[in-house]
């Protein structure tokens, strides 16, 4: 084969590939490789620009043995760091015997399995604390407090406390699930937004009295009728306002604001605005990209004492983004926060 139609054939490969030959060097090389592994690559021992160890040794195994091999090259793409499969292919027909390396990337599938690993240590350690407590009360209860009815009280009730719990987390693993699940399936049914928003706020009232918080709702005097799951977007704003009344007390008061727009660019269209605002302490700006992960929380301790399970902000993240709608947060220490439902209304939602 010509060293022209050589590297055609290379270069028609469509991920990073490159060719070594018997003598170990590099006689072709496509765009997509010289982009990963540097220019002028071409003509030079293989070895000196891949440096892996690993790779080294599969491309020179599949030459000595004249087979296949697979392994792994990490490189970083200057954002992060990026992981390829490189599968080695010897072609005995090509330039006396070559060994054709096409370089995959896995970086997606890596960060998939990350989150899992994850996301199983988070639970794990999520459950683990409860259950502690609970062993270690039941052991003292049926051992030194066993009969001291005063104590007897007091740790069935911290019990009851790390039982609900976990009952909690439970139920917000299962929510998250459903709502994941869901998340491609457009709603479909009619709803009355304002209708939906004093609701909440009548069921939270209860809450917001024990906490001194004055729930006020400020919305446009006619019916705002949008396509929406009217159970998922009453826990979206349940869980807003229920964690501003607990984070934001201190302010005193939590204003709900619905406005109407006619074109919105975060919706590209059409939309309705809900800003849950309270006047409690803030968040640092620090925490604002990552206050919808999984687990993450701005105030750990704080949030444990409140019975956050960590999970609100990403179940809520999820629900919006099936109404394919926008959640925005501002806030700044010492000037309370605001969160931002956007979703699409009217003409635009459709």
């Amino acid at each position: 084969m010509s060293q022209d139609l050589l590297a055609e054939f290379v270069s028609a490969v469509p991920m990073p590939a490159l060719m070594v030959d018997q003598t170990e060097r590099i006689v072709a090389a496509n765009t997509d490789a010289t982009t990963l592994l540097g220019q002028n690559i071409q003509g030079r021992h293989f070895a000196t620009i891949l440096r892996q160890p690993q790779v080294i040794e599969t491309i020179e195994q599949s030459l000595r043995n004249k087979g296949s091999s697979t392994t792994r090259h990490l490189s970083n793409d200057g954002a992060q760091d990026t992981t390829f499969e490189v599968q080695c292919r010897y072609m005995s027909e090509i330039a006396g015997g070559a060994v054709l390396a096409i370089f995959q990337d896995v970086t997606h599938l890596e960060q998939a399995s990350q989150m899992r690993r994850d996301f199983v240590a988070n639970v794990s350690h999520e459950l683990r604390t409860p259950l502690t407590a609970l062993m270690g009360f039941i052991e003292t209860l049926q051992g030194p407090a066993r009969d001291d009815e005063a104590a007897r009280d007091r740790f069935l009730q911290i019990m009851m406390d790390e039982a609900n719990r976990m009952n909690r987390l439970v139920g917000d693993l299962l929510s998250l699930n459903r709502v994941e699940s869901e998340e491609r399936v457009r709603p479909k049914n009619n709803l009355e937004l304002t209708e939906l928003l004093q609701s909440t706020l009548t069921s939270l009232r209860p809450l917001a009295e024990d906490a001194s918080v004055t729930l006020s709702l400020n919305a446009p005097q006619d019916p705002v009728s949008l396509i929406g799951d009217s159970d998922q977007l009453r826990q979206v704003f349940t869980n807003l306002v229920e964690n501003a009344i607990k984070y934001g007390s201190s302010g005193g008061i939590v204003d709900v604001v619905l406005t109407l727009s006619e074109r919105d660019a975060a919706v590209r269209g059409p939309a309705a605005r809900v800003q849950i605002i309270d006047q409690g302490p803030g968040i640092d700006v620090v925490h604002l990209p990552r206050l919808t992960e999984r687990f993450y929380r701005a105030d750990s301790h704080r949030s444990r004492q409140l019975g956050g399970t960590g999970l609100g902000l990403a179940i809520v993240k999820h629900i919006v983004n099936r109404h394919r709608g926008r959640l925005r947060v501002e806030s700044e220490l010492g000037q309370g926060a605001t969160f931002t439902v956007i979703l699409p209304y009217g003409a635009g939602e459709h």
